[in-house]
């Protein structure tokens, strides 16, 4: 079978896992390399001749307008988020990336060719929507065709080139500032065309995912995919993850029928037996402490807090921004090896104990202006890196996909989406004044929220590492939420619900059996 849903039938097995772990890859560079390339560009010469009134470098410039600039993508993004809350479900994961990378390009190609600064906002605008379309639906498109072994690891992998993105970013910032013309701000932006189109050529090749198949009856598609998912498999492994599908999407279906049957974007907001509301705000909330551990501050405006906390100058702070930028990355690179054995939960808690550590150690070592505390700072900078790309890269946008249900996932991750963007742009918002109006005590205000957020996922947050997304539903279906709990445990308590469901007529007794005589392999 070929339809444009399936992709190539000839790419499966290992190869198909790579491909899609290759394409979402490329997609988060995107998205990383959107990030950080404004950061270094606002206080280039060649940016700031062209748009003076934001130029607070080397003039008078409106502080609040420059963050506003910068901000606006976010804004982007936040409603590309939303708009897939409403299309994305409709369209499919494969055609809604496809969608959000054209849109992305539109807009970069509207901000590089721009002489005025309103033609630059709105060209912002239009490449964060595609950015928030985009990032709303990989992580999902990606979770759900990922085995539960090796699902952290993929999609950590993608996160990771999203900080390579910014890396990328800053070092071209970096080589182009020796550029003494227009081409110095204009062709970093253009680049993001490329990244973009890669996107929609790489997955124009590659398969829808089987469970949003099978949510709108396209069941031997679905087959046709998972069968070449698990071409190395043993026989009946691609029967058997057809069937959890089935039996979870039926019990998520029945709950929403007690809701009054409405619509994923009304049960995202209603509890049921799925505790649906209660998922959607693990999602949402873990996507909010992110932003505020304080990471988009370092982030975006890098070499700004080179300049004015630590005094370096413009050179200076690109190099250090960009060197920042790879150890960012080589940290990130670290949870690849160990989330699928560790876990989300312990390194999340690990990432928040060092960020709280570093902001305080921030606001002690910027609240005096000496050279000694300034090298303090830097290395702060550094250390705080560190622990963010170990502890958070992979935690919120992972659990925001994982614990959703089948039946309002598109929603859900895209609700999750939007509330990372607009906190990014309150952040980025607020940075340039903050550091201007009360200085080292911004890093205390984050420093308070990295303490804050550690009983939170201790007591809410439950473990997902090695389970499948069908087995994750049965965390928040019974009379309490199960932090964590045993694979074994797990297992039982599944083969329980389907055979539950096959006595009710809701899933095939066949099928059933099957599942009951099989050994417990891992799903997709």
């Amino acid at each position: 079978m070929h339809t444009f849903a399936t992709g190539r039938p000839g790419i499966s097995g290992p190869t198909l896992s790579r491909l899609v772990a290759l394409t979402c890859s490329v997609a988060f560079i995107l998205f990383g390399y959107e990030q950080g390339v404004m950061g270094g560009l606002i206080t280039g010469s060649a940016f700031t001749k062209q748009f003076p009134s934001i130029n607070t470098t080397t003039a008078n410039g409106n502080a609040q307008l420059q963050g506003f600039v910068v901000a606006i993508y976010n804004i982007g993004c936040w409603a590309g988020s939303l708009l897939t809350m409403v299309v994305g479900e409709r369209l499919g994961r494969k055609k809604t990336i496809m969608f959000g990378a054209l849109v992305l390009a539109i807009g970069t190609i509207i901000q590089c060719s721009a002489y005025g600064l309103a033609q630059l906002m709105v060209g912002r605008l239009i490449t964060g929507t595609g950015n928030g379309i985009i990032t709303s639906t990989i992580p999902v498109w990606h979770a759900e065709l990922s085995k539960p072994s090796s699902r952290g690891k993929f999609i950590t992998t993608e996160l990771s080139t999203n900080v390579g993105g910014v890396a990328v970013a800053y070092w071209v910032d970096y080589g182009m500032s020796f550029v003494n013309n227009a081409a110095q701000w204009r062709f970093p932006i253009a680049l993001q065309v490329f990244f973009a189109l890669s996107t929609i050529g790489f997955i124009s090749f590659l398969p829808e995912t089987p469970r949003w198949l099978v949510s709108h009856d396209r069941r031997d598609e679905a087959q046709a995919i998972m069968t070449r998912l698990h071409i190395h498999d043993s026989p009946g492994t691609a029967e058997r993850e057809l069937l959890e599908i089935d039996t979870a999407l039926a019990d998520e279906r029945l709950a929403q029928a007690k809701l009054g049957g409405k619509g994923p974007i009304a049960t995202i907001f209603t509890m049921g037996e799925q505790r649906f509301f209660y998922r959607t705000m693990l999602g949402v909330w873990s996507m909010v402490m992110q932003q505020l551990t304080g990471i988009n501050l370092i982030t975006y405006y890098a070499p700004y807090i080179f300049i004015k906390s630590v005094g370096f100058s413009q050179r200076l702070s690109s190099l250090m921004s960009g060197i920042l930028s790879l150890e960012y990355y080589l940290a990130t690179l670290i949870p690849i090896f160990i989330i699928d054995k560790v876990g989300r939960r312990p390194l999340l808690l690990f990432g928040l104990v060092g960020m709280c550590i570093c902001m305080f150690i921030l606001a002690g070592t910027t609240s005096v202006s000496a050279f000694g505390p300034g090298i303090a700072a830097t290395v702060a900078l550094f250390v705080y890196d560190f622990f963010f790309g170990v502890g958070w890269i992979p935690g919120a946008w992972l659990l925001t996909s994982e614990y959703a249900p089948l039946t309002t996932r598109s929603q859900t991750a895209a609700l999750g989406t939007s509330a990372t963007w607009i906190f990014t742009f309150l952040v980025a918002e607020i940075t340039p004044v903050a550091i201007t109006n009360i200085g080292y005590r911004t890093y205390i205000i984050f420093g308070v929220f990295n303490l804050a957020w550690i009983p939170i996922i201790y007591f809410f947050y439950p473990e997902t590492k090695g389970k499948s997304l069908e087995q994750i539903d049965l965390l928040f279906t019974g009379p309490k939420v199960l932090i964590d709990i045993s694979e074994d445990d797990l297992f039982e308590m599944q083969q329980r619900q389907i055979e539950h469901a096959a006595q009710e007529n809701r899933v095939g007794l066949k099928g059933a059996a099957t599942f009951g005589d099989a050994e417990h392999d891992e799903g997709v």
